[in-house]
């Protein structure tokens, strides 16, 4: 679910489309990665091509919703993709995903936690298509100095109080998930009438909320231009380096703990170079460098592991105690009817 705008550096250090540069390739050929904008530190892609000689061409999405549709196509073949937990489970239903060999990603059977393969059972139940690449939480940022109050509940995206200081996810499972958690329901439900109330506060919440947005939310909370917004944990942590009043917490009746993972689409043209690529990813001191320059969490163990920073490694944002918090879910596929009844209910909200 996600993330940041892409930058100059990946585009200056990687190929800025398959269309155009797809024929280029190392001495050991190419792979040909999708992913998040700004997910990954450059100069691990360069470290990459510089130790293997394999030529990274690299490209980026918005949304899940985005990326999908280009892989089910077929049109550019990718070798690596990264999806959010939900839609890996729609690509392993839809028999879009390669199996990973194991075999040749040691790092990632070494290095990546158990607890994190145990959570990824509920989108790959035999743990054979993904490899677990970030995790974190959705919560609520707010301004300490804006806001006066305790934040501990999905209400106070509702107070009348902070109208035009809202900002919401532009995404239509995390804006349901906000709106369904706030009414105790499960926000992977398919019920009509959950969903409907859902809809409706959503559609009451409107003249409150200043700007649906997905990147935009950490510079406009880091520029004090909002009090309030709903952010990924790894936003919250960068957001909170650059401006000491941004204060993020997962409200009491639950949210989405997500994880974000890499996949091979089945018709990747270069299988080995893509676990290669893969298991690359999976070194210590590698997810440690993408940590840093990221801030989401790492699934990592042996990179957590040397994080020298004792706060950050101990952070209650970074690495929560799950087990302190009431009424977290990881997002499911929820079947072409239930994608569909989502997203007409959300046009419904974003038209009125």
């Amino acid at each position: 679910m996600k993330k940041k705008l892409i930058t100059l550096l990946i585009l200056a250090a990687c190929l800025i489309s398959l269309t155009a540069c797809g024929s280029q390739g190392g001495e050991n050929g190419e792979v040909i990665v999708y992913n998040w904008g700004e997910y990954i530190d450059p100069e691990v892609l360069t470290s990459f091509e510089e130790e293997t000689g394999i030529k990274v061409v690299y490209d980026e999405f918005e949304t899940n919703e985005i990326m999908y549709p280009k892989v089910e196509a077929g049109a550019s073949a990718y070798d690596v993709v990264c999806p959010s937990d939900y839609m890996i489970k729609k690509m392993i239903d839809n028999d879009l995903l390669a199996k990973i060999d194991f075999e040749k990603t040691p790092n990632a059977k070494e290095y990546i936690g158990q607890q994190y393969y145990e959570q990824s059972r509920e989108f790959d139940p035999s743990n054979e298509y993904a490899v677990p690449y970030c995790w974190g939480t959705v919560g609520i940022l707010y301004n300490r100095t804006m806001v006066d109050e305790t934040v501990d509940s999905w209400d106070i995206l509702w107070n009348e109080k902070y109208a035009d200081n809202i900002l919401m996810q532009d995404s239509v499972r995390d804006a349901f998930m906000v709106a369904l958690k706030r009414n105790g329901a499960s926000m992977n439900t398919v019920d009509e009438a959950q969903l409907q109330e859902a809809r409706n506060d959503l559609i009451a919440q409107k003249p409150l909320v200043q700007a649906y947005v997905i990147d935009q939310v950490r510079d406009k909370m880091i520029g004090n231009e909002a009090a309030i917004g709903v952010i990924y944990s790894g936003e919250a942590i960068y957001t909170q380096r650059e401006n000491p009043d941004l204060e993020y917490v997962i409200p009491k009746e639950g949210t989405n703990v997500w994880i974000d993972s890499w996949v091979i689409p089945k018709n990747a043209p270069n299988m080995e170079n893509a676990l290669k690529f893969i298991d690359y990813m999976c070194r210590p001191e590698i997810a440690l460098k993408n940590f840093e320059y990221i801030t989401y969490s790492t699934p990592n163990d042996g990179a957590r592991d040397l994080i020298e920073d004792d706060d950050i490694k101990n952070s209650p944002v970074a690495f929560p105690d799950l087990s302190q918090y009431n009424g977290l879910e990881t997002y499911s596929y929820l079947g072409e009817e239930g994608d569909a009844l989502y997203n007409e209910l959300w046009k419904e909200v974003k038209s009125e």
